[in-house]
Order: C-alpha cells, then sequence, then structure tokens
C-alpha cells in the first residue's frame, strides 16, 4: 500500500511540475505582437520589452479568457524612466471593449513610480485609483496578480489587495463579464502625460529602456470557438476552480485597507471637482 501511494504521490508531483512548466514558458502562452525586435523571450521563461525613440514593444496572449487569476512578475525600468509606460493589462477587442489595467508610470531617479489602475466595461472607463509601492519595483521581481470572476476584480502586489471593483449590475453599472480578454503588455512612449502630468519629459539619452517579466501563473477559463473551458468540470490549468467565487477573506479586507490608506494616491470615487453632480454609483460599493 506504501509503494502504491509512492507511486500516486510521485505521478501527482511530476504533473504539477509539468502544469507548472507549460504555465512558465513565455513561448507556448505569448506572442511578441509589435517592436520589431524589441521584445525578446530568453530560455522560455524571462521576456523583456524595450523602449527607444523609435519604437516601444508589446506582447498579447495566445488565449482568450473569460475569468481568471493571472500573476505576473516584473521589474520595472530602472533609474531615470521618466515618460514611460509599462502596460500590463486584459483587454477585449471593438468599440465596447472590457479591460483591466495595471499601468506603470515612470519617474524621474529617486522619485517614486505611480501605478495606475483601471476598468473599463462596455467601452466606459474613467474608473482610475493610483498607488505608490511600499518597494523599489526596480530593484527585483514583484508580482502583480488580477483576480477576475464574476462577482469582484481584485488587484493585488505581493499578495496584498490593493483594490477591488466589485459587480454592482444591481445598481446599473456594467461589469467585465461577457467579453473574452487577452492578456496585454507594452512599454511605450507617453511623456506628453505620464510624469507630472506631461511636465517631465523622455530622456532619450537613458534609451534603450526594458521592463522584464518572469514567472507567469495563470488559472482561467479559456475560450476557444465560442466554447469556455470553465463550462464543464475542468479548468484550463488543472481542474480547480475556487477562484471563480473567491472574495476576500478578513486578512485580505484588512490589508486591502491598510494599502489604500498608506498607498493610494488618487481615488476617482473621491474626486468632487470631477464629478460635482455625484460620484458614479458603483462608489457606493467601493
Amino acid at each position: 500500500m506504501a509503494s502504491y501511494i509512492s507511486r500516486i504521490l510521485f505521478v501527482a508531483l511530476i504533473s504539477l511540475a509539468a502544469t507548472s512548466l507549460v504555465f512558465a514558458d513565455f513561448n507556448n502562452e505569448f506572442d511578441i505582437t509589435w517592436g520589431d525586435g524589441r521584445g525578446k523571450v530568453i530560455n522560455g521563461d524571462l521576456l523583456t520589452l524595450s523602449l527607444d525613440k523609435a519604437s516601444g514593444s508589446g506582447f498579447e496572449s495566445r488565449n482568450e479568457y473569460l475569468f481568471g487569476k493571472i500573476d505576473m512578475q516584473l521589474k520595472l525600468v530602472p533609474g531615470n524612466s521618466a515618460g514611460t509606460v509599462t502596460a500590463y493589462y486584459l483587454s477585449s477587442k471593438g468599440s465596447n471593449w472590457d479591460e483591466i489595467d495595471f499601468e506603470f508610470l515612470g519617474n524621474l531617479s529617486g522619485d517614486p513610480y505611480i501605478l495606475h489602475t483601471n476598468v473599463f466595461s462596455q467601452g466606459k472607463g474613467n474608473r482610475e485609483q493610483q498607488f505608490y509601492l511600499w518597494f523599489d519595483p526596480t530593484a527585483d521581481f514583484h508580482t502583480y496578480s488580477i483576480l477576475w470572476n464574476p462577482q469582484r476584480i481584485v488587484f493585488s502586489v505581493d499578495g496584498t489587495p490593493i483594490r477591488e471593483f466589485k459587480n454592482a449590475e444591481s445598481i446599473g453599472v456594467p461589469f467585465p463579464k461577457a467579453q473574452p480578454m487577452r492578456i496585454h503588455s507594452s512599454l511605450w512612449n507617453a511623456d506628453d502625460w505620464a510624469t507630472r502630468g506631461g511636465l517631465v519629459k523622455t530622456d532619450w539619452s537613458q534609451a534603450p529602456f526594458t521592463a522584464s517579466y518572469r514567472n507567469f501563473k495563470l488559472d482561467a477559463c479559456v475560450v476557444a470557438s465560442g466554447k469556455s473551458s470553465c463550462s464543464g468540470t475542468a479548468a484550463s490549468s488543472g481542474g480547480n476552480q475556487s477562484w471563480l467565487s473567491e472574495e476576500l477573506d478578513i486578512t485580505k479586507q484588512e490589508r486591502l485597507r491598510w494599502a489604500q490608506k498608506n498607498y493610494m494616491i488618487y481615488n476617482y470615487c473621491s474626486d468632487s471637482k470631477r464629478f460635482p453632480q455625484g460620484f458614479p454609483p458603483e462608489c457606493q460599493m467601493a
């Protein structure tokens, strides 16, 4: 009996290892979509995007997803990255697209990066929240995660939730739940707005600017030919679909409050100048 159990455990471990290798291999999961060689995959487990005066670069997932739990480790452009934006996001197509955004706004050396988040549903965004980070995101890799299920979208940094966008369809707010989205990332020049509202321009003498990616992990519903891998019993990465109903437990709610109290620098739900007639209805659930 002991040897039988050992064999079962060994097979299970090999299966888990194979799954993690599949999802860590950028060659299997992503295509470099633009940049004329400025985006590179190195040994399958490291991806870099670069920006110079001629062009930036970007990649997108080969698959489309309708709900998922996504982790990506990023190391951002070091030094004087003013004017640059590293974007990591989910997006559908069309004029009424859905989108879930992480955008990292570059800085002058010594100033903090700004982490910009936004949620679009049916082509409507304007739901920005911005944060400083509690570490230097250029010194090492850190994990940036998106949980997207039918009830909520949660943005997390190194396992700490920083933002929760709840499904508020009951009060008339569209929620991204019908359009499959691909994972995208890009590094591009946005010095007309990215750093101090465009006052600080990109210093091209510092180019090329490079951001790095590794340890991509995914639990998601893959959509192909109009069918979802979660419509039956098996999710795309092994069958555990608990994330489809995941919510923030008490500990994570406390961490969310900590992050927002100490590191949030902009919240559209408290910008009375922008919304003099009253805040958007989903702010009641923020």
